[in-house]
């Protein structure tokens, strides 16, 4: 069973590495629309913690948050649009940028989701190196963002968007 898993993750990586993507900036090609990043600042985050609580086990774009072979990860819309697929190097799973949170705007952090507090605290902050396997796009995150204005962090994520655009 393990085994298949593997040929799944091998499986569903191929796949994602052979989508088009359109690429916000590249800190060294990897191929075909691929982009290494370095030094990246990572921190977790959990469902059952205070802040995301009255959400639930729910992301941004209002699925369930992933802990499997693809995992959810949280990030500024404006810096990693939605739907950005990436892998951190060393590690055999694949992140998809699903969530964001008000703390991550403007800071170049990605937030990794974790099943639970122990898990999370575990992570601690952590620079890593990313494989960007597909970028996401930014159309998606203003289309998802528009509606939600009222709030600062998600003011200056449209604002961003649409100064870059």
């Amino acid at each position: 069973m393990r085994h298949l898993h593997f040929i799944l993750l091998g499986l569903a990586v191929s796949l994602l590495a052979s989508c088009s993507s359109s690429g916000l900036f590249s800190a060294g090609k990897l191929g075909k629309g691929a982009s290494r990043i370095t030094a990246v600042r990572t921190t977790a985050y959990t469902h059952s913690e205070s802040d995301h609580i009255i959400y639930g086990a729910r992301t941004a774009v209002g699925s369930n948050l992933k802990y499997g072979n693809v995992r959810s990860a949280a990030a500024d819309w404006s810096v990693y649009p939605v739907g950005t697929v990436f892998q951190i190097e060393g590690l055999p799973y694949v992140y998809q940028v699903d969530d964001y949170g008000s703390a991550l705007v403007g800071t170049n952090t990605i937030d990794l989701y974790k099943p639970d507090k122990a898990t999370m605290k575990a992570w601690g902050v952590r620079n890593v190196n990313i494989r960007v396997i597909k970028w996401g796009s930014f159309s998606k995150s203003l289309t998802i963002l528009r509606p939600r204005t009222a709030y600062p962090h998600i003011r200056k994520m449209v604002s961003r968007i649409e100064r870059s655009s």
